[in-house]
C-alpha cells in the first residue's frame, strides 16, 4: 500500500475523530473543569481551523485511494461527510442551535471517518493494486 495514502487516511481519520470528540466532549469538559475555559476551545474559529485541516487531508487521501482501488463510492461517502461539516459550519448554529450543531458536526465527522476506514480497507486488500 502506498505509504503516503496510508498516512493521509490515518491523519484524516484522526482529524475526524478529534472533531467529533471536540464537539461532544467540550460542553462536559467546560462544566467539569472551569479552568479550561481560558483556552476558549468553544470559539467558532476552532471549527474553521479544523475544517481547513480536514478538507484537504480528506480529499487528498480519498483521491489517492480511489485512483488505486477504483471504488468511487468511498469518495462519495467522504464528500457527503465533508458537505455535512461545511453546511454545519456555515448554518448549523443558526438552524440547529448549539446542541444540534454539535450533533451534526459529530455525524459529519463520523461519515468522513467511515469513508477513510473503507478507503484504507480497500487499499489493504490483497487484490488491490495499491502496493505499487
Amino acid at each position: 500500500m502506498n505509504n503516503i495514502q496510508v498516512v493521509s487516511d490515518k491523519a484524516a481519520i484522526s482529524l475526524s475523530f478529534f472533531c467529533a470528540m471536540h464537539c461532544l466532549a467540550m460542553p462536559l469538559i467546560i462544566v467539569m473543569l472551569p479552568a479550561l475555559t481560558v483556552f476558549n476551545l468553544q470559539d467558532e474559529a476552532v471549527h474553521w481551523w479544523m475544517l481547513i485541516a480536514v478538507i484537504p487531508t480528506s480529499l487528498f487521501a480519498l483521491t489517492i485511494g480511489c485512483r488505486k482501488h477504483k471504488n468511487y463510492s468511498v469518495m462519495s461517502i467522504g464528500l457527503f461527510g465533508i458537505a455535512i461539516l461545511i453546511a454545519t459550519a456555515f448554518f448549523g448554529h443558526d438552524l440547529l442551535g448549539e446542541t444540534g450543531e454539535n450533533i451534526s458536526t459529530a455525524i459529519g465527522a463520523l461519515v468522513v471517518a467511515v469513508g477513510h476506514v473503507k478507503n484504507q480497507r480497500l487499499c489493504s486488500r490483497s487484490d488491490c493494486q495499491c502496493n505499487t
